[in-house]
Formats: structure tokens, sequence, C-alpha cells
């Protein structure tokens, strides 16, 4: 589907703040700067200029400038005003003005995107992840500390996200440099997650863990097999066989046990 096939009456309630994108296609085709007049018709020219200007940039650095706008707006309240709002746009929004609010620990800012990161919209919970990344690619080891806990959410969306956030690569965002050469730093947050129930995040796990191959491939495939001996699940197997399907063959030297340096 185009842009160009959405009928015209769908994209104007999407436009006006009144409805949920269904695909990524609907989520590119919303305008920001009509979105912004008709969700907060009192935000004043000076902002609207600033969305206009954007509007030939990629969608991740509009989303950027949405949240910094919406914290001049909100201040602190914007997250908890946001939080139910009927476009998935503005929720989004909303995660961004998380990550651009200055002087604010990194433990407030997950408390405070936690619920857009369980938001139901698959669009808003990548949105949560992405606005506060640089935050935990800053503060990494608080950052683990904290996610580690959420491993244990009844939440699969939450689960997701402790492993998705601290990705070694991810996607639409920068690399977590620490974490591509030495990923054992991870595993307060892999290990929980090693044998998930859930196919979302075992997709999320599976795909840290390629991330890593990328630059430590004999550390993940050593943690796989590991795994594997401890704890031979259908989950682990199919997160092991994410996690390793861009490897190439076992090198002779391998090493025998994930615990200790990925170097």
């Amino acid at each position: 589907m185009k842009v160009a096939d959405i009928d015209p009456a769908r994209l104007a309630l999407l436009n006006a703040g009144e409805t949920e994108t269904r695909t990524l296609t609907e989520c590119f085709a919303v305008d920001f700067l009509a979105l912004l007049k008709s969700a907060f018709p009192e935000i004043g020219e000076a902002a609207a200029d600033r969305v206009e200007a954007a509007r030939g940039e990629g969608i991740s650095r509009r989303m950027v400038l949405l949240g910094q706008i919406m914290a001049e707006r909100f201040a602190d309240d914007g997250a908890d005003a946001l939080v139910a709002h009927p476009s998935d746009t503005v929720r989004g929004w909303a995660c961004f003005l998380v990550g651009a609010l200055s002087d604010r620990s990194l433990a407030w800012r997950l408390e405070a995107v936690r619920p857009f990161a369980d938001d139901p919209h698959f669009g808003v919970r990548e949105w949560a992840w992405l606005a506060v990344r640089p935050h935990i690619a800053k503060d990494l080891d608080a950052a683990v500390a904290l996610l580690s806990g959420w491993t244990a959410s009844p939440s699969d969306r939450l689960r997701r996200f402790a492993s998705e956030a601290t990705r070694p690569r991810g996607v639409w965002c920068a690399h977590i440099s620490v974490l591509k050469e030495t990923p054992d730093l991870g595993l307060p947050i892999l290990e929980p997650l090693r044998a998930d129930p859930s196919g979302y995040v075992q997709d999320s796990v599976g795909n840290w863990l390629n991330d890593a191959a990328k630059s430590a491939p004999d550390w993940v495939r050593a943690l796989c097999e590991d795994w594997a001996k401890e704890d031979p699940s259908p989950a682990t197997r199919r997160i092991c066989k994410r996690a390793m399907r861009s490897m190439k063959p076992k090198p002779a030297s391998a090493p025998k046990s994930r615990r200790g340096s990925a170097a």
C-alpha cells in the first residue's frame, strides 16, 4: 500500500488526531503540521513554523522536534496529559517529550515512558524505546540494572522493551558501541528472557544477539551453546536460531563458554 492509496477521508481523520494509524504507511502519511494544529490549536505560529521548516526531514528527526515542542508546551505533566490521546502519533510525540526534558534521571525517564512502552499500538511502542535510547546509552550500567527488573513483568511488551531498547545496533538508531564490543554487559537482561514464552520477546532477544554477532560472533555462539545445554526449550532454540542466522560456520578456535570476555 502506498500513501496515495490511503482514503482521503481516513487521512483527514489521522491528521485531525481522531484515530490511530493501522499500518507503517499510514504512520508516514500523517501530516505533522496539520495534526499539531488540530490537536493543539493554541500551540502558536512559532512552533508551527518549526514543524513546517522540518517537513522534508526524516520521520525520526521530526518526532524528536515534536517531542521538544511538547516539552515546551507541557513540561513535566506532558506524558500524563498525552498518554490517552486518540492519536498514536501524538502519543509518540509524548515519548519524545520524555526524552527531551532536561535534568531528569534515567530512572524518571524509564518510569515516565513505561505506559507508552506498554501501549497497544505498535508504533507507540517503537517510539517509546527510540525516545529514551540516547539516555540509556549514556548511562548503560544504570539502564541495564533498571531494565533487568522489567524482564519479570507480566507484560510481554515491557519485557520486549528491555531487550529492544538495549540492542547493540538496533533499527533507526545509533549503535551502542560498548555493547557491540562487550555484549556480556547485557546478560542481566538477556538471561531472564532466554526462554520467554512470547514470540514478540523471542524475536527481540534473537535480534539483540544477531546484532552482537556482527562484532562478537564467538561470544554469541558460545552463549547459545550454553543456553541449549542448560535449557533446550523450543523458545530458547528459536531465539538462538534467530541469533545465529547471519553467522558463518563455527571456527575450530571458538570459546567453550560465554562467561568471560567477548574479545
